[in-house]
C-alpha cells in the first residue's frame, strides 16, 4: 500500500470518527458539550468534527496531489478514493438534514448521483476498465466540502455579514452533482452499452 492510499484510508478512519462524534447521544450518557459563545452560539461537538473534517478534506488534495507527482497512481487508489470522498460527506449531509440545516434535496441528488456513478464505475470495472475523476466531479466534491467546512462552524466569518456562502457553495455542488452525473453517462455510455 503506498503513501496515497495510506492518506485515504487515514480519510476512511477520520470520516468515521466524525460521523460518531456527530451522532453519539452525549445527553443520553450525562454528558453535555459546551457551547462556544461568540456573537452566536457554536456547538463544540460541530467545532472539532470541523476540524476534523478540515484536516480529512487536506489529505483528499494530498493523496491525488503525491500520486500523481510520484506516478503512485493505481487502479486500487482510485476506487478507494471515490469511496473515501463518499464516506467523508454523504453521511454528514444526511445528518445536516436530519438537524435542520440543509433541504432534503441536497442529500437525495448527492446520494442518487454517486448511485448512478457507482453503478457505471462497477459496470466498467466488470469489463475491464476503471473509470477516472472527471472535472466537474472534482469541482462537485471541492465546493461540497468547502460548504460543509463553513456549515460546521456556523458560517464564520461570513455569518456577521448576512452572507449564506456555506448554503451558496453546497447547492452550487448539488447542482454539479447533477452535471457530473450525466458527464459520467454521457462519457461512458459505449462501456455501458457494448457487448
Amino acid at each position: 500500500m503506498n503513501l496515497p492510499t495510506k492518506l485515504t484510508v487515514v480519510r476512511v478512519v477520520l470520516s468515521i470518527f466524525i460521523i460518531l462524534l456527530l451522532i453519539f447521544p452525549f445527553d443520553l450518557v450525562g454528558l453535555e458539550l459546551p457551547v462556544v459563545r461568540t456573537v452566536i452560539d457554536m456547538d463544540l461537538r460541530y467545532i472539532i468534527a470541523g476540524v476534523i473534517f478540515l484536516f480529512a478534506s487536506f489529505t483528499d488534495f494530498l493523496d491525488g496531489y503525491l500520486a500523481r507527482k510520484y506516478d503512485m497512481v493505481t487502479d486500487c487508489g482510485k476506487m478507494l478514493d471515490a469511496i473515501a470522498d463518499k464516506i467523508l460527506v454523504n453521511p454528514i449531509l444526511i445528518i445536516f438534514t436530519a438537524e435542520g440545516f440543509l433541504h432534503p434535496i441536497v442529500p437525495v441528488v448527492v446520494v442518487m448521483r454517486d448511485i448512478v456513478v457507482n453503478s457505471i464505475r462497477m459496470e466498467a470495472a466488470h469489463k475491464g476498465k476503471v473509470i477516472a475523476a472527471i472535472g466537474s466531479g472534482k469541482i462537485k466534491t471541492a465546493t461540497m466540502m468547502i460548504g460543509i467546512i463553513l456549515l460546521f462552524f456556523s458560517n464564520m466569518p461570513f455569518e456577521y455579514l448576512g452572507i449564506r456562502i456555506d448554503l451558496f457553495f453546497i447547492y452550487f455542488a448539488t447542482i454539479m452533482s447533477l452535471v457530473s452525473m450525466f458527464q459520467y453517462y454521457s462519457l461512458n455510455k459505449k462501456i455501458l452499452f457494448d457487448d
